[in-house]
């Protein structure tokens, strides 16, 4: 309460309850809330996977992209959930973006396999009448066939593949993380061609790619990336950005997963934790934090300013994180802690701290955490209180949930 409060008052809402309705449509469409709309996009891109350094495309070497899914042009979708008033007509799609951005290729656009709408109508599908949906009466097996016949003759395929907006968001729960429909079965075909393929995952929530993970060589979480998406996806692809994003989930190879997260508790034999299940791996398909670059970034030299401090004073750690690939990049750099034993059982790793930092190729940089009470305390649930113990915490930098690079801190009373 007491930060809504304060963003109202910050507002000036209890001075001026009332909007000026005049100026709805110059604030709401002003160039800069546009240009905010695609920077915000470009920020948050995840690349998952870039086997063989596919991306970024060479725009110049590309004569023909296929462009497959129907999200891949679907202005509502692109848009994401939790949208009301909108304008889709002013939404850049993928395809749009693509268009737009490599005017020298041909691009071929097929909508591809249908997605399964919902079974029960969302609340808000009724008040919004710019939903698309797939008809009754679409064949998906003739769609998929035109997606491999767009495809075979394609230097690139661009698959955009997930779920629509409202089947994420409130009143969108789901009993499986498969892709709805027979996306799965089209990114596998469109896979086995050949043709070198990029799969854009647009969705709110992690699907299962584990057979994608296997047959595609490149994959990037996109998300719902708004207004501007298209151009932000176009921007991306094309290398004048590099993905910056990084997980804030642990991504679950499986619905039987749930919930799997990377802040658990130590338990009986920590060291084989990814042996839980008969089957495969226990582990999640990818880390928290988890985030890949079109470079390669470095980490090295971990440093503490003090081995030994005293409950309520801090110590900085420090690490050097260089560029050392050949393209301008950001990296999210984060630290992780684990109290090794207290009052109450400790999780084996706790983020306590991340820097966006940007490095131009070959630079380094000293990246700096403070660690101290904010850190290192903790609600004892045996002491039912906040507590700073005496105790020896281990501390590890890196660029997700499973940073190898550590050193130690000892606190005293």
């Amino acid at each position: 309460m007491r930060r809504v409060l304060k963003a109202k008052f910050e507002l000036g809402l209890f001075e001026h309850p009332y909007a000026d309705e005049a100026q709805e449509q110059s604030v709401l469409n002003s160039v800069s809330h546009r240009e905010l709309s695609q920077l915000a996009a470009e920020e948050s891109f995840v690349l998952l996977k870039n086997e063989g350094s596919l991306l970024p495309i060479n725009g110049k070497r590309v004569g023909r992209v296929a462009v497959v899914g129907q999200l891949a042009d679907s202005k509502r979708d692109t848009l994401g959930p939790w949208v009301f008033g909108h304008q889709t007509d002013e939404t850049v799609t993928i395809l749009e973006g693509l268009r737009s951005h490599l005017p020298g290729a041909e691009i071929v656009y097929v909508p591809g396999a249908s997605i399964h709408e919902r079974i029960y109508q969302s609340p808000f599908d009724r008040a919004d009448r710019t939903i698309e949906n797939t008809p009754e009466e679409y064949d998906d097996d003739e769609a998929i066939r035109f997606a491999l016949e767009a495809v075979a003759g394609s230097d690139l395929a661009v698959v955009v593949a997930g779920q629509r907006q409202n089947q994420a968001g409130e009143r969108a729960s789901t009993s499986t993380l498969d892709f709805p429909g027979r996306q799965l079965e089209q990114i596998k075909k469109i896979a086995a061609t050949g043709v070198p393929v990029v799969l854009l995952v647009m969705s709110g929530r992690p699907l299962d790619l584990r057979e994608a993970m296997e047959t595609v060589p490149a994959i990037v979480q996109v998300w719902y990336p708004g207004t501007r998406g298209g151009d932000a996806v176009a921007r991306m692809l094309l290398g004048e950005i590099s993905p910056s994003g990084h997980l804030p989930f642990s991504w679950p190879r499986h619905a039987g997963q749930i919930p799997t997260y990377y802040a658990q508790n130590l338990t009986f034999e920590p060291e084989n934790k990814g042996q839980r299940y008969w089957n495969e791996p226990s582990t999640p398909l990818l880390p928290f934090g988890f985030g890949l670059s079109y470079s390669i970034f470095e980490f090295s030299q971990i440093k503490v300013s003090h081995d030994k401090i005293r409950v309520g004073e801090s110590a900085e750690v420090s690490v050097l994180v260089s560029n050392k690939g050949s393209v301008d990049a950001a990296t999210v750099v984060q630290i992780y802690t684990h109290q090794r034993f207290g009052s109450s059982t400790r999780p084996a790793r706790e983020l306590k701290g991340f820097k966006k930092v940007h490095l131009q190729a070959g630079e380094s940089m000293v990246v700096s955490f403070e660690v101290g009470p904010s850190q290192l305390s903790y609600w004892s649930s045996s002491k039912e209180c906040v507590v700073q113990e005496a105790a020896m915490f281990d501390m590890w930098i890196g660029a997700d949930s499973e940073a190898k690079l550590h050193c130690a801190l000892q606190v005293t009373n």
